[in-house]
């Protein structure tokens, strides 16, 4: 793969919304404490809000010293160096025009559109009409790309009119966790797991995403997605992609991305006919979490809505690797703990030669790939007990750890933001961790046929109170395939 050219500005939009102020201008900010920003390389910063340069500096200024718990003045006076704000409404022409001044001295900025998907074809053509586009100049798009699978092709649609398909970051923030890329690292280089990584010795694979927070004020961009468009269709099954493909050739990114769009293709349909038994809808009523009283979807919405706020669900994946593997994956808002993770659940030993009590200590193998809160790695194995026993030995399961984290966790240590590793890439050249066209419509393929055979079936989300693990039926999903969730 030839090396891409380093961009030399970063042009965001939406710079004053709440992705920019959590996570983007900090994660800049990071960059360039840690020397990853190339000499001259320039933020500009971009909204509609009629600020001065000195008022917005003043705003990131504070945003930083709350997110990286005191500020490093050098790194400040040489980020800030770096930093303009031009206010702009960049879905016309005439309104990108006033970004060309700013970069006028770039040869190859990139654009980081932090704004509605709704915008992102209007503000493609506005830029191209502005003559700030040429055959090199990247753009990274937020997810999510559409709400089903025809709004997603007019989108991808629109912003290909304008940008060639090489220079389309399509961004989901999970890949750029250290775990979720350690998970390539742990299949792919190590002799140990790939022998092992298919339905001969996988018992069955658990995804689970879950939130302590509710919906709250986001409620009318909430009511219009859902739990099955807002999680499952990137975030879930980008994680299930990575845990599924076949060994790529190689890091291209053509060659990662290949695998994970055959993954996707396999996955096999729901039908009217099986959707009530292989999966289930919630929607949170008023309970505890956390100690805390919170209110129902409906009473933050004001209004009666279909709307599910947790999913559960059992993919399949139809080819030769996975044949017979259950893939459970279960999302949703207000419930017990936050958490992120994979359970890779290993088939217990064919035959026991164990007698007395060790006979009823066995416990299959299980690989936990813990994303948030904590990032960690960890291989649950049998062992014998320490000490003596009148009934012979007795064993124990014990948890290996594989994280590094643990290695990196000295003084001025800290957890990375996710899109470091992303913006870097994109200032790279790297797609690698970003998803392609066929990939978000084969995804919008999958889930859509989900959601027509909700519909079909008459499936309605069933209450459950904040602070539980959902419907009851969630637990009835994966009892009916003789498993129980990981807890």
């Amino acid at each position: 793969m030839a090396q891409a050219p380093q961009a030399d500005a970063i042009v965001l939009f939406g710079a004053t919304g709440d992705l920019s102020k959590r996570m983007l201008l900090p994660s800049l900010y990071f960059l360039d404490a840690d020397g990853f920003l190339p000499e001259g390389f320039k933020v500009i910063a971009t909204a509609r809000a009629d600020l001065s340069r000195e008022a917005f500096l003043a705003e990131v200024q504070e945003i930083l010293q709350a997110r990286s718990e005191g500020l490093d003045e050098t790194v400040w006076k040489r980020f800030s160096a770096r930093l303009d704000y031009v206010p702009a409404d960049a879905t016309t022409a005439e309104g990108a025009r006033a970004l060309a001044p700013a970069l006028a001295d770039r040869k190859l900025p990139f654009f980081f559109l932090a704004l509605s998907p709704s915008l992102y074809g209007r503000v493609c053509v506005a830029l191209a009409g502005a003559g700030l586009v040429n055959k090199d100049t990247r753009i990274v798009l937020e997810k999510p790309i559409g709400r089903d699978l025809e709004t997603s092709r007019e989108i991808n649609v629109a912003v290909g009119a304008v940008f060639g398909e090489e220079s389309i970051f399509r961004i989901d923030h999970y890949l750029g966790k250290e775990t979720v890329q350690n998970l390539l690292a742990l299949r792919f280089a190590n002799t140990l797991f790939e022998p092992l990584w298919n339905n001969l010795t996988i018992d069955h694979v658990q995804i689970t995403v879950a939130e302590t927070e509710g919906v709250g004020d986001r409620w009318p961009y909430y009511d219009e997605y859902g739990a099955l468009r807002d999680m499952l269709q990137n975030h879930m099954l980008q994680l299930l992609c990575l845990v599924a493909m076949e060994p790529p050739a190689d890091m291209d990114p053509d060659s990662v991305r290949n695998e994970k769009v055959k993954v996707l293709r396999s996955l096999r349909r729901f039908t009217r006919q099986d959707v009530q038994s292989a999966s289930v809808r919630g929607q949170y009523t008023a309970g505890v979490v956390s100690g805390r009283e919170c209110k129902g979807y409906l009473e933050e919405r004001g209004q009666d809505t279909d709307t599910e706020t947790f999913v559960a669900l059992r993919a399949d994946i139809d080819n030769w690797r996975w044949a017979g593997v259950p893939f459970f994956l279960r999302t949703g808002k207000r419930l017990p703990e936050r958490r992120t993770q994979i359970a890779i659940q290993f088939k217990g030993v064919p035959h026991s030669i164990f007698g007395g009590e060790a006979k009823h200590d066995l416990v299959a193998n299980r690989l936990v790939i813990d994303l948030q809160p904590d990032e960690d790695i960890e291989l649950l194995l049998m062992n014998k007990s320490p000490g003596l026993s009148s009934g012979g030995m007795r064993l124990q399961s014990l948890p290996l750890s594989l994280s590094l984290l643990g290695a990196y966790s000295g003084p001025g240590a800290r957890r990375r933001i996710a899109y470091e590793r992303l913006l870097l890439d994109v200032l790279n050249g790297n797609s690698t961790l970003f998803v392609r066209r066929d990939e978000v419509e084969e995804a919008w393929r999958w889930v859509d046929g989900v959601a027509e055979a909700w519909k079909d079936a008459g499936l309605k989300p069933k209450p459950y109170a904040a602070g539980s693990w959902g419907p009851a039926g969630a637990f009835a999903l994966i009892e009916r395939a003789g498993r129980g969730w990981y807890e």
